[in-house]
């Protein structure tokens, strides 16, 4: 079959023929919507949830801060199972919050700190220790997934919707072919099936 004639059938719902049923024309109508809306949709989707998640960035970076802390007693030395994957120890300091308060936990400092030494640790607005925020790749990486991962889902949600429209007009398509071949037959005189 040649270039053309794979084109010609491909559009063969959109032209006129005789053969043609309203519910060819129905499917057409909801492949190309289907199509359309599942483009736009999941587009939409997309830059919706990129916008939400770089908001939660925003929010988390707004709402946390760096201040420095005193470590409280000496930090203990690294452990020898977790001495090649991580270089930090939980060690008991000291800071002051934004409030002006004083507080005292556990933060993550250098293996051996000595009592007195400096520390960053990163706060909430509360005063209490966090988490520091996400970096700047960390960011465009949970930006660019969520709205990947989003706008798949929308358009995937699109495209289903249209793929179960489609059976039901197949189905349809069918009880249509089968109510003719048996108005057919009983007029001919006989059965082909």
């Amino acid at each position: 079959m040649e270039a053309s004639e794979r084109t010609t059938m491909r559009w063969w719902r959109w032209r006129r023929n005789a053969l043609k049923r309203r519910v060819d024309v129905v499917e057409a109508w909801v492949v190309l919507a289907g199509w359309v809306f599942a483009l736009l949709g999941g587009l939409a989707g997309g830059l919706m949830a990129a916008g939400a998640v770089e908001q939660a960035v925003e929010r988390q970076r707004a709402g946390s801060h760096q201040v420095p802390a005193v470590v409280v007693k000496d930090a203990p030395g690294p452990s020898p199972a977790r001495a090649a994957s991580d270089h930090r120890v939980w060690g008991e300091v000291r800071w002051t919050a934004p409030d002006g308060s004083t507080h005292k936990d556990e933060a993550r400092v250098p293996p051996r700190a000595p009592a007195g030494s400096t520390v960053p640790v990163w706060v909430n607005k509360s005063g209490d220790i966090t988490t520091p925020p996400v970096s700047e790749g960390e960011a465009w990486l949970h930006t660019t997934m969520g709205g990947a991962l989003a706008g798949a889902l929308a358009g995937g949600a699109v495209l289903g919707a249209a793929w179960l429209i489609r059976l039901s007009l197949d189905r349809r398509r069918m009880a249509q072919w089968d109510a003719e071949w048996e108005r057919i037959d009983a007029r001919r005189g006989w059965k082909t099936g």
